[in-house]
């Protein structure tokens, strides 16, 4: 598929203007970098802060999951709309209220009284969180020639690790000596800098062939498809995946879905144009950022619990000793950018997966006393694995789409995110619960330790499967210790299951990176190339 589009109108300063701070590709980065810190800072931060927002505000654990499913909600269902706001009046535009409803978002829910403001305003963070996310890449596709491209998609890459491996040591920090409060007021200053460097350095491109009109129900079927497969695979674990809620809500996704995609082509400016998707690239950069981030957030899903639960580290040890896995993204992706422009992604992107399969495999051998070199090795490896995976697929999906879809693109890459993120924890942890099932009563039995009733069994699995150990109040140490060595065998067994399992997705995903290949599009964007 390629476009005819010779360059994106650009509505702001005159050219004079621009040869100074207003659209200069690589000061265009550093305001996007801002804006995205805090956002993806924000996502893992707030997971520390979540015990001390349950005691402090008396909230059960379905109120403090809401602080998280809230959000991710918001985010996932909004996503590609707010691509296409973008598209339609300007990327520069909906990234500035994004980074302004995200920053006020946050002080809203440091000065909340109630788990349920915090709640609330959790959900509108997402949906601000899913303007500024598509606006960020739809600015840079604009803003950077194709050549030059990868390696903004590389820096923009080095953010995100970089913010993400601050956010559990950050959010510790100032739990523990500050308020879960600060937590959130912190986006405040950061969005204040964002805003600001938004205002003078964001340049606004739109395509001249730019969308003209809304396709409101094709927003509303397709919010309605995502919402209702995201909140089936949140609630899977707790309802069960052959429980009728659950089946429900999934085939009321399938159903909204193919009506969607029904409705797509009958209206003259539908929210995604089906054709993009004939782009075999394009479609196969969608499906490898969904395995991808099955693998990837699924499985360290249960690294934060091998951790702080069968470790016993605290959360911001655990942080420090998730360095090498964020440390390889922040160092490989800028290298990642610049090998795809020299020989294409689709060399870096097999061979990211096949690192991040290896290092899938090698976390499967994991045990209770594995050392923190070994454990760092493994991390390592699938940071460096994950690099160009993430940059690579990102191009493929952007570049591959028309300059005047470059909004619904990122946020098409951005929903594969979280729609594969959200598929990775569902299944993995069915998985493990399934193993931890199948072994616990054995191992308890086979220790030695006196018999537990059904109901029993049942509570001390759940809290296994996080890697707890039913221990009771007042057991002798020697019981204790017994109780602990079963716990943590049985959970780091459904832990190895579990990783095989990503393994095998992240080799699958490796098999579809072979069908990727540079954007044909990308040389739309080449508007700013006197800048570089």
């Amino acid at each position: 598929m390629t476009s005819q589009i010779t360059l994106a109108k650009e509505t702001g300063p005159d050219p004079a203007a621009r040869a100074g701070l207003r659209g200069h590709p690589w000061l265009t980065l550093f305001a996007v970098a801002v804006g995205v810190m805090m956002v993806t800072l924000d996502g893992t931060i707030v997971a520390v802060a979540n015990p001390a927002i349950q005691k402090d505000l008396g909230a059960s654990l379905a109120e403090v999951q809401w602080i998280t499913n809230g959000y991710l909600l918001a985010l996932a269902v909004s996503l590609i709309t707010a691509g296409k706001l973008g598209d339609r009046f300007g990327h520069r535009q909906t990234f500035l209220i994004g980074i302004a409803g995200f920053a006020l978002s946050s002080a809203a829910i440091g000065l909340s009284t109630g788990v349920g403001l915090v709640i609330g305003f959790r959900v509108a963070q997402g949906l601000f969180g899913a303007l500024l996310m598509p606006a960020a890449l739809g600015l840079l596709r604009a803003t950077f020639p194709a050549e030059k491209l990868n390696m903004a998609i590389g820096i923009w890459g080095m953010v995100i690790g970089a913010s993400t491996a601050a956010g559990p040591i950050v959010g510790g920090l100032l739990v523990e000596h500050v308020s879960w409060e600060s937590v959130f007021f912190v986006n405040v200053p950061v969005g204040v800098i964002a805003l600001v460097l938004g205002l003078v350095i964001l340049l606004d491109h739109r395509a001249e062939n730019a969308p003209r009109s809304f396709d409101l129900p094709g927003i509303v079927l397709l919010s309605a498809a995502m919402f209702s497969l995201i909140w089936a695979l949140i609630k899977a674990a707790e309802w069960g995946w052959g429980d009728t809620k659950t089946l429900l809500f999934l085939g009321a996704s399938v159903l909204c879905f193919v009506l969607f995609a029904v409705w797509e082509t009958q209206v003259s400016e539908p929210l995604i144009p089906l054709g993009m998707f004939r782009s075999l690239p394009l479609s196969a950069g969608t499906v490898l950022m969904v395995l991808m981030a099955f693998a990837f957030m699924g499985g360290l899903f249960f690294v934060t619990f091998y951790l702080q639960n069968v470790h016993g580290m605290s959360p911001v040890d655990s942080g420090l000793h998730l360095l090498p896995l964020t440390g390889m993204m922040i160092v490989g992706s800028p290298l990642a950018g610049a090998a795809i422009t020299k020989v294409g992604p689709r060399i870096p992107l097999v061979a990211g997966m096949v690192a991040t399969a290896a290092a899938c495999f090698g976390m499967a051998r994991l045990t209770p006393g594995t050392g923190t070199l070994t454990m760092s090795l493994w991390f390592a490896l699938l940071g460096l694995g994950l690099a160009p995976v993430m940059v690579g697929a990102t191009e493929v999906i952007v570049g591959n789409a028309p300059l005047e879809l470059s909004g619904v693109a990122g946020g098409l890459q951005q929903a594969a995110m979280q729609v594969g993120g959200s598929l990775g924890t569902a299944v993995l942890g069915a998985v493990m619960a399934a193993d931890v099932s199948d072994t616990f009563g054995d191992n308890w039995q086979g220790a030695g330790l006196p018999p537990l009733t059904p109901e029993q069994l049942e509570l001390a699995e759940k809290g296994v499967q996080v890697g707890i150990a039913p221990v009771p109040p007042g057991a002798p140490e020697q019981v204790a210790q017994t109780i602990a060595g079963v716990a943590h065998d049985t959970f780091v067994s459904g832990m190895s299951t579990a990783f095989t399992c990503a393994a095998v997705v992240a080799a699958l995903a490796a098999v579809v990176a072979c069908f990727t290949k540079r954007g044909q599009n990308a040389e739309a964007g080449a508007g700013a190339a006197a800048h570089i």
